[in-house]
């Protein structure tokens, strides 16, 4: 439900860890069998010295860790749920130093110009944490008793947190210390309660993902530059008992008329959006649907939450708020279920693609990079994503899983009030690797499209605005490139007339997405000068770095739009609108809005496809009432920008390969 934000948010709640495992694998980097001496002084031998010290296997440990971080330490920054260094001990209370503000409604929380709305912009309140707050928030507390390390030391020293991390897992295992040489395999049970702290279910998902973990193995260089490994174990299985009882547990606490639609390996629960009248005629927060019978899901929108957990399940049960489908815990990747996919929920900002929709929200900050998504959200999100990909036959590519900021407004008056989210520190890279569809070069000819593709942790682009209005955002990897008019550091920004109509340049603000192309959308390519490649972005030629020693964008082939032969400029659509033939009698026809941006005759756009226009009219809550507009127009989708749009196919022609 994020948005853009003018200062940094308030930080977070601790939470479970969770994230799906067993029956559907992630992709990973398996590492080796074996694994050298760990150098003395290392983050590795860290973990294998708090291992020892607490005979906790070193292999759980790690894993444990890899799902937490990524074995990550954030320069002690707290993540949105308030944890800390490698192991994310939580510390909610000693995190929560600033307020984080939701913005999601706008004007119209449907992204429906055409439809009044009586109780107008929709604002949170500041976020407060319980009096009492549950184990899962407060792990950081309980390590520095069980260890006797200071508090202070736990959030900032990677060592003595990992330390903190192993005392916490030999005190969940709940056996004499000689019954814990066993091995990993009868670690499971101690795995989902450090993760759960009285969660059953995201518990057992997360200890599911660990132990999917530690048969893969992983490999990376952290974010303090060093190389930690841990050694793939492909005949590990959990003691089968302790799973049966876990499941036990899980089996108890649900409720059995709840039965949200996620996939068996994530935790996953039901908390409904209210489908409710209230006030003089307003209803909310969703609008009821039959889809995929009255209307195609092509599009999976991917939002963070700009708030704690807790306050974001509290708006979407609010009628008079807006709805998304679903919300992912950071901590352990437990989902929630708000509204059925069947209907249609206000969180796009644009009623078109609402319409064809599925709104996933991430409990997240997008000015706080270090406010650090964890990897069990990653894989609790990825593995959400690719089975409803699946289940509505949605590509797994950026033309169709966008992020709230690649939504286009669907008149010019809404382009600058879209939303901004997930931002430019979500690792779009990480992500798509993990549904099974990484960005990769191909060894073939260079081709018309041009896909981006920078190193996440090198490429670290300047932004401002994070803390305040101006000021430098702190240092940080990012997944966008910056656009300039002309070939060298020094040029310009290129501009975007929707959102500053008089024509000056775009800004370096971590909310401007005017000149920033994002990994994984694909353009097509506009030329090549030395280290700078060139693509066709907002009806004009946009340049960015891209040095054959460390690339950030590859070349392949791929299907673009120009066009027609003799037009001079076509225009560019916020939604893809039926003819006004095809409205039935007493259904309003939409007015045609070009946005204002246009394609100029010579320049090409990548396309993700086409489809037919259409309108899903429901402007009352009486559901007899609502009615699908079917067109026979075609539109083409279109990387035009940052956000996407929509072209006539009448206006266009088509080129394909290109290799």
């Amino acid at each position: 439900m994020g948005g853009r934000r003018a200062s940094r948010p308030a930080v977070r709640t601790a939470t479970a860890l969770a994230a799906g495992a067993l029956l559907l694998p992630l992709v990973s980097a398996t590492a080796p069998a074996g694994a050298a001496e760990p150098a003395a002084g290392t983050l590795q031998q860290a973990f294998t010295e708090a291992a020892a010290r607490y005979h906790v296997p070193s292999s759980v440990l790690l894993g444990v860790s890899y799902l937490e971080s990524r074995w990550d330490t954030h320069a002690g920054a707290p993540s949105v749920d308030g944890g800390y260094g490698p192991m994310h001990l939580t510390d909610a209370r000693a995190a929560v130093a600033r307020t984080a503000q939701h913005s999601e409604a706008d004007d119209d929380p449907r992204g429906d110009a055409a439809r009044p709305v009586a109780a107008g912009r929709r604002d949170a309140a500041p976020r407060s944490l319980p009096a009492a707050l549950p184990a899962r928030l407060r792990t950081l507390p309980r390590a520095a008793e069980l260890t006797g390390i200071p508090a202070e030391k736990l959030r900032t020293d990677p060592a003595a947190n990992i330390l903190g991390g192993a005392a916490l897992l030999a005190a969940e295992q709940r056996t004499p210390a000689s019954a814990r040489d066993a091995g990993p395999a009868g670690w499971y049970a101690a795995v989902a309660r450090y993760a759960g702290a009285g969660d059953a279910s995201g518990g057992r998902a997360f200890a599911d993902e660990v132990f999917d973990t530690l048969r893969h193995g992983q490999a990376r260089t952290t974010d303090t530059g060093q190389r930690v490994t841990l050694a793939a174990a492909p005949a590990l299985r959990p003691d089968a008992a302790q799973t049966k009882r876990i499941a036990s547990a899980v089996r108890q606490v649900a409720a059995p008329a709840a039965r949200p639609e996620c996939p068996a390996s994530v935790a996953c629960e039901s908390v409904p959006a209210p489908y409710e009248k209230f006030g003089d005629g307003d209803y909310g927060n969703h609008d009821k649907a039959d889809r995929p019978k009255d209307l195609k899901v092509d599009t999976i929108v991917i939002h963070d939450t700009e708030g704690s957990w807790e306050t974001s399940l509290k708006l979407v049960q609010d009628p008079t708020y807006v709805s998304w489908h679903y919300t992912v815990r950071s901590s352990d990747g437990l989902i929630a279920q708000h509204v059925p996919t069947k209907d249609v929920a206000w969180q796009a900002g644009n009623w078109y693609i609402n319409s064809h929709s599925i709104g996933i929200e991430h409990e997240g900050f997008l000015t706080a990079p270090d406010a650090w998504y964890t990897e069990a959200m990653y894989r609790s999100s990825a593995r959400l994503v690719t089975y409803l990909s699946r289940k509505y036959g949605v590509p797994l590519d950026r033309q169709h899983i966008l992020g709230h900021d690649n939504v286009p407004g669907t008149t010019t008056s809404t382009i600058p009030g879209m939303h901004t989210d997930p931002g430019p520190y979500w690792d779009w890279s990480h992500y798509f690797t993990l549904l099974g569809r990484p960005f990769a070069a191909e060894r073939r000819a260079a081709g018309d499209v041009v896909v981006i593709r920078p190193d996440y942790a090198t490429n670290r682009p300047p932004y401002t605005g994070c803390e305040k209005a101006g000021e430098p955002c702190a240092a940080h990897g990012s997944e966008a490139v910056r656009l300039r008019v002309a070939p060298h550091a020094d040029a310009a920004l290129v501009k975007d007339v929707g959102l500053r109509p008089d024509g000056s340049p775009s800004t370096t603000d971590v909310n401007d997405l005017g000149a920033r192309a994002s990994t994984g959308q694909r353009f097509a390519f506009a030329g090549q000068r030395g280290d700078w490649t060139a693509i066709w972005y907002l009806g004009q030629r946009a340049w960015f770095e891209n040095p054959a020693e460390h690339p950030t964008a590859f070349r392949t082939a791929g299907a673009t739009v120009t066009p027609k032969a003799g037009r001079a400029t076509i225009p560019v659509y916020g939604r893809a609108y039926p003819e006004k033939a095809a409205y039935p009698a007493g259904v309003p026809v939409q007015e045609v809005s070009p946005l204002p941006y246009q394609l100029h005759a010579g320049e090409r756009y990548a396309t993700g496809g086409s489809l037919l226009g259409d309108y899903f009219s429901a402007s009352g809550y009486d559901t007899a009432t609502h009615a699908v507009v079917r067109g026979e127009d075609r539109y083409y989708v279109i990387q035009v920008g940052h956000r996407i749009g929509y072209v006539r196919a009448a206006d266009v022609d088509v080129r394909r390969g290109g290799a």
